[in-house]
């Protein structure tokens, strides 16, 4: 199938999940996560997850990695829709957010964290297929902004799905997931 196609039917088998059964998806994720070794792991970008497409709760994630990574720096992405670029801002108990009118939640202000420091990034997919190449929403920013990033950055997805078999569509500058993890199993690539 076409990523257009993945789009449209992973977007609506998301929104069919029920909030309780969602609840404990999110666990699952987070009990998936949970049997990484994250020594080493200084700067993290994740995402605010987009509750209107019924996006995993990454708060989870950070969360745990907040309190089991000693002194480690979250960053948060701030999309340029008028490029279709974006950059990963510092966050602390300080930051004020915004919701854009793309529905995105990102750092009203902070400081820009350069991609090359990074050593982990959450990324959103509504899913990906067996070779870890994903289906996002269509702008490309993530891949374009890994694109910069250090060779040995760790790019982590979360869904509720089991990968596809492939992606019928995939482009030249699309660049695979490390690891998909999904309630049952964890995926390396």
């Amino acid at each position: 199938m076409t990523k257009k196609e993945l789009r449209q039917i992973y977007k609506q088998k998301r929104l069919d999940i029920s909030s309780k059964e969602k609840l404990k998806l999110d666990d699952l994720l987070l009990l998936q996560l949970q049997t990484f070794n994250f020594d080493g792991v200084k700067n993290v970008l994740t995402y605010w997850p987009m509750a209107n497409l019924a996006e995993p709760n990454t708060h989870l994630f950070s969360g745990y990695l907040r309190h089991f990574v000693p002194n480690l720096q979250l960053a948060y992405p701030v999309s340029n829709f008028k490029y279709n670029t974006m950059q990963a801002i510092l966050i602390n108990e300080d930051t004020i957010y915004n919701t854009n009118s793309f529905g995105v939640t990102e750092p009203k202000e902070g400081t820009p964290i350069n991609p090359l420091d990074l050593d982990l990034v959450f990324v959103p997919n509504l899913i990906c297929d067996k070779n870890g190449f994903r289906v996002g929403y269509g702008k490309g920013f993530y891949d374009k902004y890994l694109s910069q990033c250090n060779e040995n950055v760790t790019l982590i997805g979360f869904n509720y799905f089991a990968p596809v078999e492939i992606i019928a569509d995939k482009d030249d500058f699309d660049i695979p997931l490390n690891y998909y993890i999904t309630p049952e199993e964890v995926f390396e690539f």
